[in-house]
């Protein structure tokens, strides 16, 4: 999948709760973003007809319901989340090979053809949370080692901390989509997220999408916020 134009590069996160909230800030924001982010609260309290409206009203829409499951269920999710035009849609990295084909496989024998990313490790874990799970590699190294899995199996792209970028296209070239989350411009809060960079750093790191939630969501001016970043990255 090809970036159209600038406005591509930063996907908002429509992590809010309701319909009338998520319409309220795509208003908002207007021509300045192009890209939405729609997450496990949001479909979960909308349901798909949400996501079929903005891909209706020219948005293009990053389904990220990280998909995990048996490969047959997974391949069907795909197929189900594919008829509603998306662009992008994540499943994890950790369902292993065969769940990762199916679900590639679903994806390129549907009609819209969305990339399917492979979450390699969430932004909000750091070393102590790998160690609970039972994994003792380094953040780094697992991150490398599931998106060989997922780039083997046949995914277009993979969701990863952009304090990983550099280190993933060094490995692994640059022919995939990199999208990365915890992005945090300068002086913003950092919140529940522990791997965090600028957009600027994350765009230089390899980043090919920046996703962006709060720091514009919450901004008491969402448009200048986001347009701030854009123009941040532009040129990059």
């Amino acid at each position: 999948m090809n970036m159209a134009n600038q406005t591509d590069r930063v996907i908002v996160a429509l992590d809010v709760s309701g319909e009338a909230e998520a319409r309220a800030l795509v208003s908002r924001l207007g021509e300045s973003v192009s890209f939405y982010k729609v997450g496990k609260e949001l479909f979960t309290a909308c349901g798909p007809e949400l996501v079929r409206e903005l891909v209706r009203g020219g948005k293009k829409v990053f389904l990220d319901l990280k998909f995990h499951d048996i490969p047959n269920t997974v391949a069907g999710a795909v197929r189900s989340a594919s008829s509603l035009g998306v662009s992008l849609l994540t499943v994890h990295a950790s369902g292993g090979s065969n769940m990762l084909m199916a679900a590639a496989e679903a994806a390129a024998q549907s009609e819209a053809r969305p990339t399917v990313l492979a979450v390699t490790v969430l932004t909000s874990m750091a070393q102590p949370d790998l160690a609970e799970i039972g994994v003792e590699a380094p953040v780094a190294q697992q991150v490398e080692r599931l998106a060989g899995v997922a780039l083997r199996a046949g995914c277009g792209g993979l969701v990863a901390s952009a304090q990983e970028a550099a280190g993933l296209r060094a490995k692994f070239g640059a022919n995939f989509i990199l999208v990365t989350p915890g992005i945090r411009p300068q002086g913003a809060a950092v919140g529940d997220q522990a791997r965090v960079v600028t957009p600027a750093e994350a765009i230089r790191s390899g980043a090919s999408y920046l996703v962006v939630g709060r720091p514009i969501t919450a901004a008491a001016d969402p448009r200048a916020a986001a347009d701030a970043i854009q123009a941040e990255i532009a040129g990059i």
